[in-house]
């Protein structure tokens, strides 16, 4: 959720000061995120067959998350479907803009509506309700996806920058000095 944000804040940061790197960034948030997404639809739908007894069921925060895929995928179909990057950028920018308005209903659907999830087991107000073990084991594992994150994401957007300017004077000269 947090990917899409920020894919849709470099959207309107894109759009509103016509900014090429910041749809870059846009741009090469959208891969990662629904890695992410799909990661976890996939890992929750395997913990919630011995749990709940199904591997799948129409829960608003599982139907919101799957909603959230389909947002990342729509917006990379919509950016690989029309040939004019910056046209490109411009609509599938749209579509992060208009997609955000997902993201607190994910996260407030447990608040909401009467769902199989419970509420947070980690917040700022109280001390977490998980063992220690459990615990450090998520945060481990949290911070290595961030930098997994990031580290790919940095990297997809110097290749979309060495793509878009593949025939200029600097990117040339990049690849004879090598």
């Amino acid at each position: 959720m947090v990917i899409y944000v920020a894919m849709a804040f470099w959207s309107g940061v894109g759009l509103a000061f016509n900014a090429r790197l910041a749809l870059m960034l846009a741009r090469a948030l959208s891969p990662t995120g629904a890695l992410m997404t799909l990661i976890a639809l996939v890992s929750g739908s395997l913990w919630g067959k011995p749990t709940w007894g199904t591997y799948w069921v129409w829960d608003a925060r599982l139907t919101s998350e799957l909603i959230l895929l389909f947002l990342y995928l729509g917006f990379m179909t919509l950016h690989a479907a029309i040939e004019d990057e910056r046209r490109a950028d411009r609509a599938a920018a749209l579509i992060a803009l208009v997609g955000v308005v997902n993201v607190p209903i994910i996260y407030f659907s447990v608040k909401w509506w009467n769902t199989l999830h419970q509420s947070a087991s980690i917040t700022l107000t109280r001390a977490p309700t998980i063992a220690t073990p459990m615990l450090l084991g998520m945060m481990i594992m949290a911070l290595a996806f961030w930098a997994y994150a990031i580290a790919v994401v940095l990297a997809r957007t110097r290749l979309i920058i060495l793509e878009r300017d593949a025939e200029s004077s600097w990117v040339r000269s990049l690849w004879s000095a090598s």
